[in-house]
């Protein structure tokens, strides 16, 4: 199987690279890794339209290299499905270990998660593996140690057994760690959590250039049982199948019968 592995805190990251010892290991696996040259936390599902991309080779402590790019998650995933490696086309995109929790709402704001939906995009299985610092955070300022190996061994049995993995077409599996060693494993669906954002001045040259905060800390989890929340929270490994179909399907029937094709004919007189 070949595997494109990327992530969004950089090619040197430790989540990769333990990752990386992981898949590598597997036998039948051909395993690239393409990732960022830095960090590209948050970058969510940005793409680099308006410039050219460089991409460098790196070396691995075993030999091998991959490629660092300064472009986005998603560009990484882009870049290798186009040709950037001579045949070599992915089978399976793998994306993490994130530095830190993808979890709930903030999945839309994750490049890690990001590059395993671009992965969907182009009809390929994808994997996003994020995980806890030890400090136990539930928020985006997680601590700095970190201890990647059971959730890298648990990525790559996972990756193993893939093809006997009741997982249907269109369907990513986000994977969440918490910090210390898991105790069980939980499939779970995306949970809630809210910050308590505020407006903050934090500095002010004149009063035509201010420095804003904006971001808060988190205020609330809804650790509801069956939430990828509550798995992380009691110990456990979360596993949430997620797809890209952002329709509300609920929604189709009352809109249809709203009738909105009266709206066309004063909106053309305004324009005129």
């Amino acid at each position: 199987m070949k595997i494109l592995l990327t992530n969004d805190d950089g090619i040197q990251a430790d989540g990769i690279n333990a990752l990386r010892r992981h898949l590598v290991a597997l036998d039948g696996v051909e395993l690239l890794v393409v990732a960022p040259d830095g960090n590209r936390s948050a970058t969510a599902r940005s793409i680099t339209t308006r410039r050219p991309l460089w991409v460098e080779e790196v070396d691995f402590e075993d030999g091998s290299i991959g490629y660092a790019t300064d472009g986005t998650p998603v560009d990484c995933v882009r870049l290798t499905r186009l040709g950037l490696v001579d045949g070599f086309q992915p089978e399976l995109v793998v994306s993490g270990i994130n530095h830190g929790l993808n979890i709930g709402d903030d999945v839309t704001y994750s490049g890690t998660v990001a590059a395993a939906f671009e992965a969907l995009l182009l009809e390929l299985p994808g994997i996003a593996v994020s995980q806890q610092s030890t400090a136990r955070e539930t928020d985006f300022r997680q601590g700095e140690a970190f201890d990647f190996e059971a959730v890298a061994a648990f990525t790559a049995r996972l990756v193993e057994e893939l093809d006997s993995v009741p997982l249907q077409p269109g369907i990513l599996l986000n994977v969440n760690a918490p910090g210390t060693h898991p105790t069980g494993v939980e499939v779970t669906r995306l949970g809630k959590r809210f910050y308590r954002d505020a407006l903050e001045l934090a500095d002010e040259e004149h009063p035509r250039r201010r420095l804003f905060r904006i971001y808060g800390d988190a205020a609330e989890l809804l650790d509801d049982d069956g939430t990828d929340i509550a798995a992380v929270a009691n110990g456990r490994l979360s596993v949430t199948p997620i797809h890209f179909d952002l329709t509300s399907h609920d929604g189709l029937e009352p809109l249809r019968g709203h009738d909105l094709e009266r709206l066309i004919a004063p909106a053309a007189r305004e324009v005129e």
